[in-house]
């Protein structure tokens, strides 16, 4: 078999023929309005909602940063940082982050803008339930920035919302109106997010092209589908949470407050409403979402870098059939472990060592999913290109994050680190980290797809802005959150406004790490700045970057198929015009010939 021989950086075809896009540039279209129910504008006003999220979120984070290191400095036009302002940044940063960045951009994102290309279809299952969704979505956004204006100022209980405190109005600044539409903003994000995930799932299953079997599907395929799962199942519990803590909070209920509670000096009772609720449903019903988040926001990094690491080492994936296992599995078992959460909640002992050891359980297909990334490049010549080092980037921050998840799932260990930076430096490096390199891939390998028209083919990043991004952001990524696990590990807590100043015994503690502030605040600042390559290869790039081809990087699989999004975008697909799939994706080789690789579109007589 000849195959189809990889002419890397430009345009890859058996049969060299006249451009799509200039024998449809005359084509009829139709316009793309705001409320466009085609998948692809959908999936482009996810991704430019999360790149607001991000840059909104990265600006609070600064500030969080600055005030811990200089915590008398005044803000211009703001005044001093109150201890309420400070847990306001640390709510609106958490919240945007974690919901509308990396729940939204790799699942809703990329998912709508690749998903039904990979498996042959001409659109997501329901647009029109797409369309909503997107549009819920920007709805909860704006709810929750327009907190920070509510009266009473914006809320202040951490992401997390933890009761009874954030049950009770009253409870303090930021505890009322400024909670209320917090609520208000989550609970329209679950709904959205739970619409998207029927409508993936619903895509997944029904509408796979022909001899796009299981087997065949790309592992970004797995993990969006394996993501919407864990959607469905964790923002159901999330929405019924965000109700109970309403009602307690509105209609006279006790689902999380417990009867004598003394909240703001009112005594919770009967007279006040109280009954006899308890905190620990909340943490219960909330992390049984909380954890999952993790892997929905990783999941498609995990998939994409198994794809990306297999294209640009021109090699198959490692045991295939392994990895889509072990992505079922981590989605799984990632149901199974949200009580380690709790271990300083006074659980039952046995429970916590089940906890334990369902945490510790899944690195066991996590480190699987490793071995197959260093098999798969092992002794390959790859071609370094930016979306492949933000890959190998991946694989490094999901590693070093990962290394200290066992030490978290011990509940002797726990009791001491809970709630302290050491646990900030672990979610951020394999949670945040891992999945924004993941998402820096995603843009700069799938960036001819972001930008392709009817009337022209899209086009590529900058490689040299994008090196310089890369090494910017990875040593930023690592000067700014590994040295937060020895601050954590000298007992910095977390949400605590200033770590100077305090009396006794305590303050003595608290100024151990004080030296180490200023050096992650610097690094912090560092990454920040290396962000502004990538705005400036982004803009630049979707006007005057170089034209991709058809398909840049010799792929595969099935989102770069000669013509086959050209005609999406100019809805002009004929009748009998049938989209097969002849193999599975990342068949690389042939013989001793690397350079060689039979994409799943092309039949076996016509690759002979």
């Amino acid at each position: 078999m000849a195959g189809f021989e990889a002419k890397r950086g430009g345009t890859v075809s058996a049969n060299p023929t006249p451009n799509p896009a200039q024998s449809r540039s005359s084509a009829t279209q139709k316009p793309r309005s705001l409320f466009s129910a085609d998948h692809r504008t959908i999936g482009r006003q996810y991704l430019l909602l999360a790149l607001v999220a991000v840059a909104v979120g990265t600006v609070l984070s600064l500030l969080m940063r600055l005030h811990l290191t200089w915590p008398d400095r005044v803000l211009p036009f703001h005044g001093p940082i109150l201890p309420e302002d400070y847990l306001a940044l640390v709510t609106f940063h958490g919240t945007l982050m974690v919901f509308f960045v990396l729940t939204t951009a790799p699942q809703n994102g990329f998912g709508n803008l690749i998903l039904p290309s990979q498996i042959g279809a001409r659109g997501m299952a329901f647009p029109r339930l797409n369309c909503a969704s997107f549009w819920l979505t920007t709805l909860s956004m704006m709810v929750l920035l327009s907190a920070t204006f509510a009266p009473g100022g914006g809320p202040i209980s951490g992401w997390t919302a933890y009761p009874p405190l954030s049950a009770v109005a009253s409870a303090g600044p930021g505890q009322g109106m400024g909670m209320d539409l917090w609520l208000a903003s989550l609970t329209l994000f679950s709904l959205a997010t739970t619409m998207a995930s029927v409508n993936t799932l619903t895509t997944v299953v029904r509408m796979r092209c022909d001899g796009m079997t299981w087997n065949r599907l790309p592992l970004t395929v797995w993990g969006w589908f394996t993501a919407a799962l864990l959607s469905l199942l964790a923002f159901s519990v999330l929405l019924a949470a965000l109700v109970l803590l309403f009602c307690d909070r509105h209609a006279g209920t006790s689902f999380f407050v417990p009867m004598g509670d003394v909240v703001n000096g009112v005594l919770q009772d009967a007279k006040h409403g109280s009954g006899n609720g308890s905190p620990l449903l909340w943490l219960h019903l909330f992390w049984f979402f909380g954890h999952p988040e993790v892997y929905i926001a990783i999941l498609p990094g995990m998939g994409l870098t198994s794809m990306v690491l297999a294209n640009f080492a021109r090699r198959r994936i490692f045991n295939y059939n392994l990895m889509i296992a072990t992505t079922l599995l981590i989605g799984f078992l990632g149901i199974l472990v949200w009580g380690h959460h709790m271990f300083v909640a006074g659980l039952n002992p046995f429970a916590g060592t089940a906890f334990s050891i369902s945490t510790m359980a899944i690195a066991i297909p996590s480190s699987a999913k490793v071995l197959s990334w260093l098999a798969t490049i092992w002794r390959s010549r790859p071609e370094y290109r930016t979306a492949m080092l933000f890959a190998l980037g991946f694989v490094s921050l999901f590693v070093t994050g990962g290394l200290t998840g066992p030490i978290l799932a011990q509940p002797i260990l726990d009791q001491y680190l809970h709630n302290t930076f050491f646990v900030v430096a672990h979610f951020h490096l394999i949670m945040a980290m891992a999945g924004a390199f993941g998402l820096f891939s995603a843009t700069y390998y799938w960036f001819p797809q972001i930008t392709a028209t009817a009337a022209r083919p899209g086009r590529l990043m900058s490689e040299g802005l994008g090196r310089v991004h890369f090494w910017g952001t990875i040593l930023g990524a690592y000067a700014t959150f590994l040295p937060m696990h020895i601050t954590g590990l000298e007992g910095e807590p977390r949400h605590y406004a200033q770590l100077t100043g305090i009396p006794g015994q305590a303050g003595h503690l608290m100024a151990k790490p004080m030296l180490m502030q200023t050096h992650i605040t610097y690094g912090a600042i560092f990454l920040v700045l290396a962000q502004i390559p990538f705005l400036v290869n982004l803009v630049w790039s979707f006007r005057n970057g170089r034209l991709a081809g058809e398909n840049p990087w010799a792929a595969t699989t099935m989102e770069w198929k000669p013509g086959l999004f050209l005609a999406d975008l100019a809805d002009e697909t004929s009748p009998e015009e049938t989209i097969s799939v002849y193999r599975g994706p990342c068949d690389y080789r042939d013989g001793n010939n690397p350079a060689t690789f039979h994409p799943q579109w092309v039949s076996e007589s016509v690759a002979e």
